[in-house]
C-alpha cells in the first residue's frame, strides 16, 4: 500500500504561521499534521506501508529548504520509503496528485493534508475504491456523496437542495492507482479543466462510469487545520485522544518553578515554567520560557518566550516573544509583542 499525500498550498488562510511554515508542517501536540494525518491512515488501512509521497510546493511559495528531509524522516518513522515531488504550478486537485506520477501505482491512499481524523472502520482493500466522509449538519458548504445500497452513486459539489448529510473529507482509496494516472493523463492531454484546474472529481466520476465501485469510510471525528481557530481546537481534541490513550506528552525535561501543569497538555524539552498555570489543552514547544502567567486551550511552538500573560485561544508561532495584556491572539514566527 502506499500513501500519496498533496500538501503544495500556501495555507494563506492560517497566516502568519504559514509565512515560514507550510501548513501540513504545522506542529500539533509535538507533532506536525501531516505525520498526524498518515499515522491515522495507517492505523485504518491495517497493512504495511511500502512507500509515502509528498507533493509540496515550491521554495518561492514559502516551502523551506529543509521541508524534504523532515517529510523522508516522517516516511521512515512509519517503516515506508519516501518520496518528495513539487508542484510548481497550482492547477487543480488532478494535477496535484499527477506530479507524483511515477508513485501513483498499484493500491493507494490520497490524502490532502489539512484535515485530521478519527476512525474506527478498517478499509477493504478488495474494494475498487473508497471515499472518506463525515456526517455534516450543513452539507451544502460542502462536497457530498450518494449512497445506494451502500455503494456510493453520486458526487455533489456544494448542494442547494439536501441530497446527502455524508462531507468528503479529502481522503480517498484507490485499489488501482495506474487506472487513476491514466485518468488524470486523459484530462491533462485534452486539456479538460473546470474553473481553469484539473479536478480529481472528473476522474472520479469516469472510474465509476466505468464500473469502479466505492464504498464510504465513515470517520468519527473530522478536525479542520484551516484556520487559527479551529487548528487550536484541533490541538485541544488531539491532547484529549492522546490523554484518553495514556499517553503522557509532558517531557522529563520541563523545569518548574512554582508552577502548575493541568493535563491534558504537551510540554516539549528544555521548556522552563516559573510562577506559571499550563492547561488544560495548552502544546509548548521545546526551548520555550513561560514566567507570571496563566495559559489555557492554547498552541505555542519552539524557542518562544512568554511573561505576564493571561493567554486563552491562543496560537503563537516559532521565536516569538509575548509580554502583554491580550488574550486571545494570534502570533506569527519572530514576532515580538512587548
Amino acid at each position: 500500500m502506499k500513501i500519496i499525500v498533496p500538501m503544495a498550498g500556501i495555507g494563506s488562510r492560517l497566516r502568519p504561521h504559514t509565512l515560514t511554515v507550510p501548513k501540513p508542517l504545522t506542529v500539533i501536540a509535538g507533532k506536525p499534521i501531516v505525520q498526524r494525518l498518515v499515522e491515522d491512515i495507517a492505523s485504518v488501512i491495517d497493512q504495511s506501508i511500502k512507500e509515502i509521497a509528498f507533493i509540496i510546493g515550491p521554495a518561492k511559495k514559502g516551502f523551506p529548504a529543509n521541508t524534504e528531509a523532515t517529510l523522508l524522516q516522517i516516511a521512515k518513522e512509519l517503516g515506508a520509503k519516501g518520496s518528495v515531488y513539487v508542484q510548481e504550478e497550482a492547477l487543480g486537485t488532478a494535477h496535484a496528485l499527477f506530479c507524483a506520477k511515477e508513485s501513483l501505482s498499484g493500491p493507494c491512499v490520497v490524502a490532502y493534508a489539512d484535515t485530521l481524523f478519527k476512525a474506527d472502520f478498517k478499509l477493504d482493500a478488495n474494494a475498487d475504491g473508497a471515499i472518506w466522509v463525515k456526517q455534516v449538519a450543513d452539507p451544502s458548504a460542502f462536497g457530498v456523496v450518494k449512497l445506494e445500497e451502500g455503494f456510493i452513486t453520486d458526487f455533489i459539489e456544494k448542494p442547494t437542495k439536501f441530497v446527502s448529510d455524508l462531507a468528503i473529507i479529502g481522503i480517498y482509496y484507490f485499489k488501482d492507482g495506474d487506472r487513476v494516472r491514466e485518468e488524470i493523463q486523459y484530462l491533462i492531454d485534452n486539456d479538460l479543466r473546470e474553473n481553469n484546474e484539473y479536478q480529481l472529481t472528473n476522474v472520479l466520476e469516469t472510474l465509476k462510469s466505468d464500473g469502479a465501485k466505492f464504498i464510504p469510510g465513515t470517520v468519527n471525528i473530522w478536525m479542520d487545520c484551516g484556520k487559527k481557530d479551529p487548528t487550536v481546537d484541533t490541538n485541544k481534541q488531539v491532547l484529549q485522544f492522546e490523554h484518553q490513550a495514556g499517553n503522557n506528552l509532558v517531557s522529563e525535561e520541563v523545569i518548574l518553578e512554582n508552577s502548575e501543569i493541568i493535563q491534558p497538555c504537551y510540554i516539549g524539552k528544555n521548556v522552563v515554567l516559573k510562577n506559571t498555570k499550563i492547561g488544560p489543552f495548552v502544546s509548548i514547544g521545546e526551548n520555550s520560557v513561560v514566567e507570571n502567567s496563566t495559559i489555557t486551550n492554547s498552541l505555542i511552538q519552539t524557542n518562544v518566550t512568554i511573561t505576564n500573560a493571561n493567554l486563552d485561544n491562543a496560537m503563537i508561532g516559532n521565536h516569538a516573544v509575548f509580554n502583554g495584556k491580550f488574550t486571545s491572539v494570534s502570533i506569527g514566527d519572530y514576532t515580538e509583542l512587548s
